[in-house]
């Protein structure tokens, strides 16, 4: 089983919103692109998104990914999606690649989380470090500048079980809006970095395929 649910940590919550709002991803998109935008353009932003469609509830990840890589947000890289999915067994091959291709990256980590019954469908964006696979009582590397989560379901008992058996339904709309404001953000966040960005990139892991050369104000609705 490829796992890589992380658990709430005590980091500064920057925003957070129920994926059900009707303006959801405009209150998101606004909050990345306040916290991003000051790290730009001295440092690349890069879209990590964590999990394995081997899991509806873990499929949050991937199917963020592969929202956003068809949105076609030029200059911005994506790793993990349905294709190409970054999980528990590639997670550190996937950041060395990051660290190696992106020097100054600026890592969104996005990833599904559980959480309590009442916070079920909750996107919160969090400054740090996501620490994947805690959820599950998996030990694996801390990644990212910035942690872009949503509960997919209740957790405290029987985790592997209940991300198995969440709706499938709700997870896509939950990455539905994910992807949306991250692709909002960017579109606004594009004019303040360096012209002459890559076309997005979604690299195979497998292959290790070079790339060019590169050349709180709180919300909280609910």
């Amino acid at each position: 089983m490829r796992h890589t649910i992380h658990s709430a940590h005590s980091k500064p919550t920057v925003c957070r919103v129920f994926y059900r709002d009707a303006n959801a991803s405009h209150i998101l998109s606004q909050a990345l692109r306040q916290t991003v935008q000051p790290h730009l353009p001295e440092r690349e932003l890069v879209v990590l998104a964590i999990g394995t469609d081997r899991s509806t509830g873990d499929a949050l990840g991937p199917l963020v990914g592969t929202h956003l890589s068809e949105m076609n947000p030029s200059g911005l890289p994506i790793y993990g999606t349905l294709d190409e999915p970054v999980h528990a067994m590639n997670l550190k091959d996937a950041i060395e690649q990051i660290q190696k291709n992106h020097p100054r990256a600026y890592i969104l980590s996005v990833d599904a989380c559980l959480g309590p019954y009442k916070h079920i469908g909750m996107i919160s964006l969090t400054e740090g470090s996501l620490r994947p696979g805690a959820g599950v009582n998996k030990r694996l590397p801390e990644v990212g500048d910035l942690a872009f989560t949503c509960v997919v379901n209740a957790g405290g008992f029987m985790e592997y079980f209940v991300l198995q058996n969440t709706r499938l339904a709700h997870v896509m709309k939950m990455a539905q809006v994910m992807a949306n404001s991250i692709y909002l953000a960017w579109t606004h966040l594009q004019p303040k970095v360096q012209p002459e960005r890559p076309v997005i990139t979604i690299r195979s892991l497998e292959k290790n395929a070079p790339l060019p050369d590169e050349k709180r104000h709180d919300w909280q609705t609910g």
